[in-house]
């Protein structure tokens, strides 16, 4: 493990990832959001990036704004005066990063015109040490990943689908070379029928030296089965509730 990843996987877990922030009382992905996940017990920021139109990393799930224009045909200014509530409006990766200085964060590069604009705002805010760079799609996560040398990153679908077939036809052998340079797996307890979060691939995955984390956890029981089966991070919408299920381990 780098230094980098060393630092985003530092100190050692159970970590709680705020998945898009807390919004029980802010708009998601807003600085608002981000500053009450911090307050209520959060480790880390999960978060998602597009692009405006003029090249600049948003931070945003959805690549349309609740009027249904797109992120991408408006700029970093129009979107910033975009009213989400609570005083809140889109902001930019750079400005999140520079607002908590201290805070890691989980970023999901959700598009191809994201990737170069979101490698800009980390190396502009000397930010690699504290992210990790993730992708559903495994070309987006390695491109980025280029750009931001030594960054930690999760492994994306394909990343996750071989790993699972590995196991079940028992190539354990197989692991270390489909998940080299992956620091974490990120995935939900079930695809469809499938179980996912099982003994054996946390067993596996501690193995190799690659965490578990799992999402989208919001029941407290439910999160402290998890944590009693091994898994290291919790992506969950209610940090608040996850910081009080940790503090009694």
């Amino acid at each position: 493990m780098t230094a980098d990843r060393a630092t985003f996987l530092s100190p050692p877990g159970p970590r709680i990832l705020a998945h898009r922030g807390l919004s029980t009382q802010a708009p998601e992905n807003t600085l608002l959001a981000f500053l009450q996940a911090i307050a209520h017990g959060a480790t880390h920021l999960e978060t998602d990036v597009h692009a405006s139109r003029d090249g600049v990393a948003v931070i945003s799930h959805d690549p349309v704004l609740p009027d249904g224009a797109a992120v991408n045909e408006l700029t970093m200014a129009q979107l910033g005066r975009v009213d989400l509530g609570e005083g809140q409006n889109y902001c930019s990766l750079a400005e999140a990063l520079a607002a908590f200085p201290q805070a890691r964060f989980n970023i999901d590069v959700k598009s191809a015109d994201a990737v170069l604009p979101t490698a800009r705002a980390i190396r502009a805010t000397s930010a690699s040490r504290r992210v990790l760079l993730t992708s559903f799609s495994e070309s987006r996560r390695r491109r980025v990943l280029r750009e931001v040398p030594g960054a930690a990153t999760s492994a994306s679908a394909q990343g996750v689908v071989l790993m699972l077939a590995a196991l079940t036809l028992r190539q354990h052998w197989a692991l270390p070379r489909i998940l080299r340079g992956i620091d974490a797996i990120q995935v939900p307890i079930n695809a469809g029928r499938l179980r996912i979060v099982t003994p054996r691939v946390v067993r596996h995955m501690h193995a190799i030296g690659v965490e578990v984390h799992v999402w989208t956890v919001n029941d407290p029981a439910l999160m402290g089965r998890l944590l009693e089966l091994g898994v290291d991070g919790l992506v969950t919408d209610r940090c608040d509730l996850a910081a009080h299920v940790v503090a009694r381990l």
